[in-house]
C-alpha cells in the first residue's frame, strides 16, 4: 500500500526490522551457541542504531496523534510491544536461543501488525486526503 509521506520513512525502516528479524531466526533454526551469540551482538547493535530511534520517533509523534484520534487501543498494543521488545534486548546482553526466537517472531509481528493495523489506521484518522 501507498504510504503517506508522514509514514514514508517509518515503513522503510520496518523493511530493515524485518531482516534483523530473519536474521535472528536464521541463527535460531540454525541451534548453534556461536550462531546465536553472533545474532545476539549484532541485534544489539542495531537495536540501539536502528530500532530504538524508531520507538522514539513513533512514541513521540506518531501514537500521541493517534490516540487523540481515537485509537487508543492500537496505541497500547504498540507500546507494551516495544517494552517487551526492548526487554528482549536488554535480555540479550547474556544470548540464548529462547530469548532469541521470541525476540525474532515478536518483531515480525509487531511489524506486520503496524503495517497492516497501526499504519492504516493512522492513513485513515490522520491523514484523510491520502
Amino acid at each position: 500500500m501507498k504510504r503517506h509521506a508522514a509514514l514514508l520513512q517509518l515503513s522503510r525502516e520496518h523493511h530493515h526490522a524485518l531482516k534483523m528479524s530473519r536474521q535472528a531466526r536464521f541463527a535460531c533454526d540454525a541451534g548453534l551457541t556461536a550462531a546465536i551469540a553472533q545474532a545476539a551482538e549484532t541485534i544489539c547493535e542495531r537495536f540501539r542504531n536502528e530500532l530504538e530511534p524508531h520507538f522514539q520517533s513513533e512514541e513521540a509523534d506518531l501514537l500521541p496523534a493517534l490516540a487523540a484520534a481515537g485509537a487508543a487501543g492500537l496505541v497500547q498494543r504498540t507500546l507494551a510491544e516495544h517494552a517487551e521488545l526492548r526487554d528482549l534486548y536488554r535480555r540479550l546482553a547474556e544470548p540464548n536461543g529462547e530469548t532469541l526466537d521470541r525476540f525474532a517472531t515478536l518483531l515480525n509481528d509487531h511489524v506486520r501488525f503496524e503495517e497492516r493495523e497501526l499504519f492504516e489506521t493512522a492513513q485513515r484518522l490522520l491523514y484523510p486526503e491520502a
